[in-house]
C-alpha cells in the first residue's frame, strides 16, 4: 500500500516542457506571452553567457581568474528563471549562479574580482537586491526563507529566489529552509538545477526519490520539474511560481533538469572520470542554445549575423571588465580588518595598527 502511494506521488511530477530538442513547440497552451524583442533578448543573454563562460575558463587556465564554476549547458535554467523576475526581487545565488546576478545588475568586473577572492567583488552596489554567492552548499536556502519572510513582513510586492544544485538538495539546510518558508507562507522560490552530478556523485546515489521536485510535498509547498534545457519552459514555471508567491499561495520548489558541459569547477575536477561520453553526447543534443536558436530562426527572429554581433560584444565587454578588475588596487590585510566591524573591538584595533605599520613600509 505504501509503495503504491509513493508511486502515485512520484507520477505527478512529469517534466514540463514547451520546446522539444528540435525547437518545436509541443505545448502551445503553455507558451508565455513574450514579445519578439523579449525572445531575442533571452537568446542574446544565453549567447553572451556562453561566450563569457568560454573566456572565463581560458582566463582561469591563464591564472588570471581564481575560483570558477563553468555554466555552459545551464544557460536556459539560469537565465530563463531570472528573466521572470522583477528588478526589486532578491537573488541568493550559489557559486555557479554568477550570470543571474550580473544580469540583475552586478558589474561584470566585480564578478571577476569575486572570482579572484578580492573583497571588492563582494561589495554590492546600493539598491541591488542580491547576496554574495554562497560557497557553503545549501546555506542560501535557509537565508532565502529569512529574506522572503522579511519581504512579507514589510509588505513588499517582491520575492526571494535562490539556486542550488542537486547536491544542495541532499543537505539538511535544503529541507529546513523549505520547511520554514512553507510554515510561514513566505514568498520564496527555490530552484534546484539538477545537472545530475554533485561534483562526481550521480543524483541516483544521492536520494531514493524519483525526483527532487517531489520533496516539496513533505514541506507542504508546490513542486514542479521542468526541462532545464528549454528556456521558455523555465521562464513560464518561474513566472507562475513568482505570481503564486505574491498572491499569498506560498513558496515553490522548481527542479530544472539540466546538464553542465564542463567540469564542476576549474579546481581540478575531471568529469571524464565519472561521466560517460554517451551521456555527454545525449545532453549535447539538448543544448539550450541550439534548441532556442532553431525556434527563433523558424520565426525569422534570429540570424548568424545577429549572433556574431553578440559574440563580439561579449568579448569586448569581458576585455574591458578584466582591464577594470586588473586596475583595482590589490587588497590589503587592513582592508579586510576594516570591513569586519563599524567600530573595531580591541583585538582588531591592535591588529589594524600592526598591519598598518607593516603595509606602510
Amino acid at each position: 500500500m505504501s509503495t503504491k502511494t509513493l508511486e502515485q506521488v512520484e507520477d505527478q511530477f512529469e517534466t514540463f516542457q514547451i520546446l522539444n530538442e528540435e525547437g518545436e513547440v509541443v505545448n502551445e497552451a503553455a507558451m508565455p506571452e513574450l514579445s519578439d524583442e523579449e525572445l531575442q533578448e533571452l537568446m542574446r543573454r544565453m549567447v553572451y553567457t556562453r561566450i563569457w563562460d568560454q573566456r572565463a575558463i581560458s582566463l582561469n587556465r591563464q591564472g588570471r581568474l581564481g575560483f570558477y564554476a563553468p555554466v555552459a549547458g545551464q544557460e536556459a535554467s539560469m537565465l530563463g528563471s531570472h528573466f521572470a523576475l522583477d528588478k526589486e526581487d532578491w537573488i541568493l545565488p550559489g557559486y555557479r549562479d554568477i550570470p543571474q546576478i550580473v544580469f540583475h545588475g552586478l558589474p561584470l568586473h566585480q564578478a571577476f574580482l569575486w572570482s579572484r577572492g578580492h573583497f571588492a567583488g563582494g561589495v554590492i552596489p546600493d539598491g541591488l537586491n542580491i547576496m554574495v554567492p554562497q560557497i557553503i552548499i545549501g546555506a542560501q536556502i535557509i537565508q532565502t526563507a529569512g529574506v522572503a519572510l522579511g519581504l512579507k513582513r514589510k509588505g513588499k510586492e517582491n520575492i526571494a529566489i535562490t539556486y542550488t544544485g542537486d547536491g544542495g538538495a541532499s543537505q539538511g539546510d535544503f529541507y529546513e529552509g523549505m520547511n520554514f518558508a512553507g510554515a510561514y507562507n513566505a514568498p520564496a522560490v527555490f530552484v534546484v538545477q539538477n545537472n545530475r552530478f554533485a561534483i562526481s556523485v550521480p543524483v541516483e546515489k544521492q536520494s531514493a526519490a524519483k525526483t527532487i521536485a517531489q520533496k516539496a510535498v513533505a514541506a507542504g509547498i508546490e513542486g514542479i520539474q521542468v526541462d532545464g534545457m528549454d528556456v521558455l519552459a523555465v521562464y513560464a514555471v518561474t513566472k507562475q511560481a513568482r505570481e503564486r508567491a505574491l498572491a499569498g499561495d506560498g513558496p515553490t520548489l522548481i527542479e530544472t533538469m539540466t546538464y553542465r558541459y564542463g567540469p564542476h569547477t576549474m579546481a581540478g575536477d575531471d568529469p571524464t572520470r565519472y561521466r560517460s561520453s554517451d551521456l555527454d553526447d545525449e545532453w549535447t543534443k539538448k543544448d539550450p542554445l541550439v534548441r532556442f536558436r532553431k525556434f527563433l530562426e523558424n520565426k525569422g527572429l534570429w540570424s548568424e549575423e545577429k549572433e556574431n554581433e553578440i559574440v563580439d560584444q561579449a568579448k569586448d565587454d569581458i576585455k574591458e571588465a578584466m582591464k577594470k578588475a586588473d586596475g583595482t588596487p590589490k587588497q590589503k590585510v587592513t582592508d579586510l580588518i576594516g570591513f569586519m566591524f563599524e567600530d573595531l573591538p580591541v583585538n582588531l584595533r591592535e591588529q589594524m595598527e600592526e598591519y598598518t605599520a607593516k603595509e606602510s613600509k
